[in-house]
């Protein structure tokens, strides 16, 4: 089913008119089914037209499987997911590739789940984000030479920027693995970022902060960044364009205040005492 969209981009944006095109993802007739019942079923979308997308929906609509498919984390079972970067030279068939090879191609997504290195510390795991593939295992990362001197600038910055307890001790709280991994995921200086719950245990000031760098980020990098966020707040002020998935599907796509009040998505998602 195509997806209803209010399609209202101007020509003469800014940020359109800055680069030659944005990094973006097509997803075309991709199917997932477990045990027989269909999880997604997305005829055509395209993520990454605009700087910050968000992907919003009911839980059990699709949404973390889809972006597990983008990263081809789980296989599709038909369709095609295809990269279109100035960086790479031509569309790159995402779903022929292996996890593996994401970062390679610039997408990359941090993790809903929290994870962390239990044996590495702050400082050592952004460090691990910079390494070169062959060392970019734990107990690899200081072979690599002039690994720390290259990177130590930029990894102090985020330091500097967030109030880590103990940069050189362990992420204790979930507030700091979850901002410690999408700051890993920063540091790769990715063209397309998927965020799944990017905020979920983050104090709000941290949060607000967080979203603020990821959106300056969008514009001055050429990073195509799409959010999956329960937390609504993050979706109205920080999204430039907004799809709805229901039942595995995207249902409507388009600006924020579209989406907010359209009558499928209050009936759906939000209720009728949404603001």
């Amino acid at each position: 089913m195509a997806a209803d969209s209010n399609n209202t981009a101007s020509a003469g944006d800014p940020t359109t008119a800055r680069w030659a095109s944005r990094p973006s993802v097509h997803v075309k007739d991709a199917v997932k089914s477990f045990s027989g019942r269909v999880v997604v079923d997305v005829d055509d979308l395209t993520l990454g037209t605009h700087p910050v997308e968000g992907l919003i929906g009911p839980n059990g609509a699709g949404k973390t499987t889809l972006l597990r498919m983008i990263m081809h984390a789980i296989s599709l079972d038909q369709g095609t997911i295809t990269l279109s970067s100035d960086d790479n030279g031509g569309p790159v068939v995402l779903s022929n590739l292996s996890a593996s090879r994401m970062a390679h191609y610039g997408v990359v997504k941090t993790n809903q789940v929290i994870t962390d290195f239990e044996q590495l510390t702050i400082l050592d795991s952004m460090l691990l984000a910079e390494a070169q593939k062959a060392d970019e295992r734990a107990n690899e990362i200081y072979r690599e030479n002039g690994l720390y001197d290259d990177h130590i600038d930029e990894i102090q910055w985020y330091l500097d920027q967030f109030d880590f307890e103990d940069p050189h001790g362990f992420a204790n709280s979930a507030g700091e693995k979850k901002l410690l991994d999408v700051i890993r995921c920063l540091l790769l200086k990715p063209r397309v970022l998927l965020h799944d719950e990017p905020t979920a245990g983050l104090p709000d000031d941290i949060r607000d902060q967080l979203m603020e760098l990821i959106k300056q980020k969008s514009t001055d990098e050429n990073m195509s960044v799409v959010v999956v966020e329960h937390d609504l707040h993050v979706i109205w002020s920080m999204c430039e364009y907004v799809h709805f998935m229901a039942e595995g599907e995207v249902v409507l796509q388009g600006e924020p205040a579209y989406i907010r009040e359209h009558e499928t998505v209050i009936e759906q998602y939000l209720g009728s005492g949404h603001v």
